[in-house]
């Protein structure tokens, strides 16, 4: 028996952009034994995964972490956060360790100094090749996401008309820089003709439920808040698209290989993080020609230049009518 510890603390997308590595570690290595360490919050992402033994909820006492995990006796340390923290977990640890290649360096140059020499390879290969000791081949299976039963939301039990077909939206991400402005995401809902509905945490409620108030001639269900990440989850497989800043949600939708309208504000696709494998109908949406943009890896709270031209330059006219185009396209008409 082999036994890996694979290292990931956050988040929902950046976690979901792991499961091929422990797919391929399961399927590739004669007698693998996966473990994974993550936040407890991350926890529910990978209970029913078949492929990973036993899930670790990370203690923030370091110490603690390490005296539960030593007794289990890894062979290997996958590293596929790879920051201060990992390191003095691996130091501890004492095991030989694989760590993923974030190429912080190329982002530095991109984000400050607007030099691109980031490589034209997805997050996913480069966790793939994190582990390119013990794995043979790579397979084309994409992301996994595995639903409990009992989260599998039951179609009937929406409102009739989103029985026949219905539009996820995610309209979340954690920072607002990554979001549309309430008045645009306003104006895309207001557009779009078919049933919608919108998805989001407890952060997002008060921005859905305006915009059910404002269209009230509108099917539109507002979800946010209400619902657990599987049962979200279950939307979003069960729709015909899903429209989606670049949040989690995007990279669930790619696990289930739906047809994907993402928004791209100060981040780029470019830094490896577009929705892996998704149904090759998706489209990516983006401002091009700002030497502004990327402005952060990540994302700030306001538009540090004070524009916000990423994201009030979207062409909210072109993501409805793909929208539109794409969701006929499901249903053969």
């Amino acid at each position: 028996m082999v036994k890996f510890l694979v290292v990931r603390f956050s988040s929902i997308g950046d976690i979901i952009l792991t499961t091929p590595v422990v797919r391929h570690l399961k399927k590739q290595v004669e007698g693998a034994e996966i473990h994974y360490l993550t936040k407890a919050a991350f926890v529910p992402l990978l209970e029913n995964n078949p492929y990973v033994d036993r899930v670790h909820a990370f203690s923030d006492d370091l110490n603690h972490t390490v005296n539960s995990l030593k007794e289990i006796g890894f062979d290997y340390i996958i590293d596929l956060h790879h920051n201060a923290r990992t390191e003095r977990l691996k130091m501890k640890l004492k095991r030989m360790d694989f760590s993923v290649n974030k190429l912080n360096v190329q982002k530095w140059l991109y984000v400050n100094l607007n030099i691109d020499r980031l490589p034209d390879i997805h997050m996913v290969d480069r966790n793939l090749d994190t582990i390119r000791s013990f794995i043979t081949e790579r397979d084309q299976q994409g992301l996994d996401y595995f639903l409990p039963e009992g989260d599998i939301v039951d179609m009937q039990s929406l409102p009739r008309p989103f029985r026949s077909g219905y539009i996820a939206m995610a309209i979340g991400a954690q920072h607002q820089t990554k979001r549309l402005p309430p008045e645009l995401l306003l104006n895309l809902c207001a557009s779009l003709k078919h049933p919608l509905i919108i998805l989001g945490d407890h952060h997002d409620q008060n921005e859905a439920e305006a915009i059910v108030k404002a269209l009230p001639e509108k099917q539109i269900l507002n979800k946010c808040g209400e619902l657990s990440i599987h049962q979200s989850a279950s939307l979003i497989q069960q729709s015909r698209l899903l429209i989606t800043h670049d949040t989690g949600l995007m990279h669930i939708g790619a696990a289930f290989g739906k047809i994907i309208l993402s928004i791209w504000g100060n981040t780029v696709p470019k830094f490896g993080m577009f929705p892996y494998m998704a149904d090759p109908a998706s489209v990516q949406f983006e401002v091009d020609g700002l030497r502004c943009r990327p402005c952060s890896k990540i994302g700030y709270q306001k538009c540090p230049r004070k524009h916000f031209k990423c994201m009030k330059e979207q062409d909210v006219a072109g993501i409805s009518q793909a929208a539109e185009r794409l969701f006929n396209a499901t249903t053969g008409q």
